[in-house]
């Protein structure tokens, strides 16, 4: 498989509450509403994030979005109303933790620093 992009897709019983908290994590809101049950952030250029209030195409699941700096975003979000969780020591690094209002675990985590194992 040659993949072109990714985008994860998350179950919301509220489109609108989920929305508005979606457009307080990212700064922004969505770049696409392809459906009247679907929004659509591209994040990056390989791929982004899809929300739906339609199980046939989310069910609930959880989403790692690494960002460059841990402690200004938690300090961001946690302006805007979304507080995560106590800092988590991970083998490669640094997590926080948050729910969205459907219960969808939102993980941040500092970049990735190494040694990997590898398989």
């Amino acid at each position: 498989m040659k993949l072109e992009k990714s985008y994860p897709s998350l179950l919301t019983a509220d489109l609108a509450a989920a929305e508005r908290w979606y457009t307080k994590l990212f700064g922004r809101g969505p770049d696409y509403r392809p459906m009247p049950n679907l929004l659509h952030w591209e994040l990056f250029d390989r791929g982004g994030l899809m929300l739906s209030s339609s199980e046939e195409i989310a069910s609930r699941g959880s989403i790692f979005l690494y960002v460059a700096d841990l402690l200004a975003e938690r300090r961001r979000l946690g302006k805007a109303g979304i507080v995560f969780g106590n800092d988590i020591p991970g083998d490669y690094s640094m997590l926080a933790q948050a729910h969205d209002p459907d219960g969808n675990l939102i993980t941040l985590a500092s970049p990735p620093s190494g040694p990997f194992p590898t398989a």
